[in-house]
């Protein structure tokens, strides 16, 4: 059986970058009209077929859509990004078509070490789940050429197609919840600049509190993550301060759990003493004996966004291209107290 001709073969011939022969034969902007005609006319020689170009071939198969998730994310719980994933995977296979998971490293994303179903060109299309080192993204986007959609973050610094929680909105409605019931010391828990979404969480926060005349205390304000591995770890000597807030907002429903954990265990009562709300409507079975108040987040509609977008931007369909927000809603538990 004769080899089948890959992208990497044509660049070599022609002496240009993989990139460049992906962008001329999928019609994308920065390759000249010369080059293009050259490239495609050597593909055509060459008996060069796209994988999708291949698969349209069979009746019942689709596209091959990779999933990357970064292992940082992916902790000894089932996580909220599993949850993620899941959902994702069960839309592409509505879809007719093949997902692939590759979960990277810490080590690999330190040292920018790309996922092989980028490399050995085994998708037509990916997903990132979870932020990524801004390196590694932007290693991702000048060796690939490959339709990419991230999910639950966006990249300020270079133009994408996103899908995001209303993180924002979501923490500005708890925030507002608890004054509603009669909260004014008002804590946040969460490791700003670590994550986009936990940022917007903070500044939802922050906006409730000025709306309500009142200055954040930065003794309040209570990181929950080491930034490098995404670890979460609650330190009880700034979380219990001499000055209690009357509740804390918590970045996720998991770091919720921690903080609720770490009051108890130095003699607060949740929610007598300290109310505490988080985010996500997710928990893995067991971390909390009560049910944490948050801000749910809709991941099946996030899912059917990600991959409806990357299968028009495989396709090359027109679509509203940028970041998309999803729906939320607050979820009333038992740990929020009338004070």
């Amino acid at each position: 059986m004769a080899k089948s001709v890959k992208l990497a073969d044509l660049a070599t011939v022609l002496n240009v970058s993989t990139v460049t022969v992906s962008k001329a034969l999928s019609n994308q902007k920065g390759v000249s009209e010369e080059l293009r005609e050259k490239i495609k006319k050597l593909a055509d020689e060459m008996g060069y077929r796209q994988p999708s170009a291949i698969k349209k071939t069979v009746v019942s198969s689709g596209y091959n859509i990779g999933i990357i998730i970064a292992d940082k994310f992916l902790g000894k719980f089932n996580s909220f990004y599993w949850q993620m994933y899941q959902a994702v995977t069960s839309k592409i296979a509505t879809k007719n078509c093949f997902s692939m998971l590759e979960v990277i490293s810490e080590a690999d994303e330190e040292y920018t070490i790309l996922p092989k179903l980028i490399l050995e060109q085994k998708v037509d299309g990916v997903i990132v789940i979870g932020r990524m080192k801004d390196a590694y993204l932007q290693k991702m986007k000048e060796v690939s050429a490959l339709p990419t959609v991230y999910m639950d973050f966006y990249d300020e610094k270079q133009t994408c197609d996103s899908v995001i929680s209303n993180s924002y909105f979501g923490s500005y409605v708890l925030t507002n919840y608890l004054f509603e019931m009669g909260h004014k010391k008002i804590g946040f828990v969460g490791t700003m600049l670590a994550t986009d979404s936990i940022t917007d969480r903070y500044f939802g926060f922050a906006k409730a509190m000025m709306e309500h005349g009142l200055i954040v205390k930065p003794e309040w304000i209570v990181d929950d993550r080491d930034t490098r591995t995404g670890k979460i770890d609650i330190d009880s000597k700034k979380l219990i301060v001499e000055d209690m807030p009357t509740a804390y907002v918590c970045n996720c429903d998991l770091t919720a759990s921690y903080v609720i954990k770490c009051l108890q265990e130095n003699g607060y009562s949740v929610p007598n003493d300290v109310s505490v709300v988080g985010f996500d409507n997710y928990l893995y079975p067991g971390l909390c004996e009560i049910g944490i108040t948050t801000y749910e987040v809709d991941i099946h509609e996030m899912a059917r966004c990600t991959v409806n977008t990357i299968l028009k931007k495989i396709d090359n369909k027109s679509y509203k291209s940028g970041i998309f927000i999803g729906r939320g809603r607050l979820v009333c538990k038992e740990s929020v107290i009338r004070v």
